[in-house]
């Protein structure tokens, strides 16, 4: 039995909804992409979310043309204007990504996915500046300088892969970021901006950038990289398959960027983990499981220790890197399917939304806070085994939780309060292989890739998790919890003193002890 501590250990992070990902700025004008984020903000409330594509073509932002004969340039922001305000409507707000370049201001025509974001430098450093400052200017013109501040502003993504910026070039970066910088602070020196958005496996990036900027005396605010687990991708049709290391590498990953800048002028800055995901494929089955919400669980429970904010890859699969998705469930990132049909990891991210902000307990498979009114909630996860081929046993974890008794109310003209035991009500969610488990009832329906309107409905009655509710007697101020946790299972459990207002007369009896009456029985009305 593991007893929790009766005073607050520490606050709880909230790193974890600081930031969520998203597919490519343009898709936030579809109806089914705007629906999907409803629900998340919603149920789990991100502050920013952040995405490719807000200088590509299908922005439309970057619009060169000819007049006089000389070359002019005419910035529209009809769509940045969309889909900013409808995030904002929605109570969240951009982390700005400036990415990727405009064909027509691209110097070379190397693209990545397969909407083409070109990932080449401009052909004119001046006009990429002015790109820039106008762009920034005009989210300050429209939203305000005291909305805006609060916006960080990221330079390009993942600058230390070929697929990202052409030849991985660091020289060629550093010259694009010094630039977007000052085009920044020429708008607004208290504005954010900040880099240089590594992925995993280039760390050496981060030093470089590091003395470029104290060199250069290049402004900077933040420092950013991502983190992912999964090795190189074995191909299949329609998905890949990968291997995956222990979810503490990406912890590894999280701590990487003070461990790296310790000792220098950006040893100090906040750090913003702007990707993050077991696999970086759109196209992973694992993505869909329940094996991913209890993998995920140490790293979103404890993330918040070593960073300022780490950005699940993404929220919804309204997303489009490799193409226009085949199937309902294909691996794809999101914490939702297209339709809005929750998956398991979701529901971790739903269920920390419902946590206390004091720690009172934390180790290898569990979380427990409390809040300000005196509810105590427990975040359990089973361990998983990384094949996630051979799912643990039944996991048992046993917790005596401080629950202070509610005073006992007495009701309108009784002339004495209920005389009943302490006891508190416990209210239990859980996601597992069979709980709240879409993708397996969507195998079970023998994998429909477009399903049918009573399918979704299925399908979205069995995303929600198992629920169940008892009451559990206080005594000496504790309730004692025994979790028997089922492979990959993810579970909430919710523990808040019973305020008895029950009438008396409704009070469950000992044993043996007859009902009251109010009046005399019908045998005495007829005597």
């Amino acid at each position: 039995m593991i007893r929790v501590a009766d005073h607050p250990t520490g606050r709880l992070p909230d790193a974890w909804r600081a930031c969520v990902g998203t597919g490519r700025f343009d898709l936030a004008l579809r109806q089914d992409y705007q629906e999907s984020l409803a629900l998340v903000q919603r149920e789990i409330g991100f502050r920013h979310i952040r995405g490719h594509g807000l200088l590509s073509d299908g922005a439309g932002v970057y619009q060169p043309y000819e007049y006089q004969d000389s070359q002019r340039v005419r910035y529209g922001f009809s769509y940045v204007d969309q889909v900013i305000d409808a995030y904002l409507s929605l109570g969240i707000a951009p982390f700005v990504e400036l990415g990727f370049m405009p064909s027509q201001l691209a110097a070379g025509d190397q693209t990545v996915f397969w909407w083409r974001g070109n990932v080449t430098p401009p052909r004119s450093w001046r006009e990429w500046g002015e790109l820039v400052r106008a762009t920034v200017a005009h989210l300050v013109d429209r939203y305000g300088i005291e909305q805006v501040r609060h916006w960080p502003i990221e330079v390009w993504n993942e600058p230390n892969l070929h697929n990202f910026w052409r030849d991985a070039d660091p020289d060629a970066y550093h010259r694009l970021y010094e630039v977007a910088a000052h085009a920044v602070k020429e708008v607004d020196a208290s504005l954010q901006v900040g880099g240089p958005a590594i992925s995993p496996g280039s760390d050496e990036w981060l030093a470089r950038f590091g003395e470029f900027v104290v060199d250069r005396g290049a402004p900077i605010d933040f420092v950013s990289r991502h983190a992912y687990s999964s090795g190189p991708p074995q191909h299949e049709p329609f998905g890949v398959r990968q291997t995956l290391a222990p979810a503490a590498s990406l912890l590894e990953q999280f701590a990487q960027p003070r461990e790296a800048l310790r000792g220098t002028p950006l040893a100090e800055l906040p750090v913003h983990i702007t990707e993050f995901n077991s696999s970086y494929r759109p196209d992973n089955p694992i993505h869909d499981t329940a094996f991913h919400a209890a993998y995920l669980a140490p790293v979103v429970a404890g993330g918040g220790d070593l960073v300022d904010s780490f950005s699940y890859w993404t929220f919804c699969d309204v997303f489009e890197e490799i193409g226009v998705p085949t199937s309902i469930f294909h691996g794809g990132f999101g914490l939702l399917t297209h339709r809005q049909i929750k998956k398991p990891t979701y529901h971790l991210y739903a269920f920390l939304a419902r946590m206390g902000e004091q720690i009172l307990a934390r180790g290898e498979e569990h979380l427990v806070t409390r809040d300000g009114a005196g509810r105590v909630t427990v975040l359990a996860w089973a361990p998983v085994e990384v094949t996630g081929e051979q799912p643990t046993g039944r996991h048992e974890l046993r917790l005596s939780v401080p629950v202070a008794p509610a005073v006992p109310r007495r009701a309108f003209g009784d002339p004495d309060p209920p005389q009943v035991s302490p006891s508190a009500f416990v209210v239990r969610s859980s996601v597992s292989e069979r709980q709240g488990n879409a993708w397996a009832a969507w195998c079970d329906m023998g994998c429909p890739r477009s399903p049918s309107s009573r399918q979704l409905e299925v399908l979205r009655e069995a995303a929600e998790p198992a629920r169940s509710h008892r009451r559990a007697p206080i005594v000496a101020g504790r309730v004692e919890l025994e979790l028997t946790l089922e492979p990959h299972e993810v579970t909430l459990v919710e523990l808040e003193a019973v305020v008895e207002e029950t009438p008396p007369w409704q009070l469950p009896r000992p044993a043996g002890v007859p009902a009251a009456t109010d009046g005399p029985s019908a045998e005495q009305e007829v005597a």
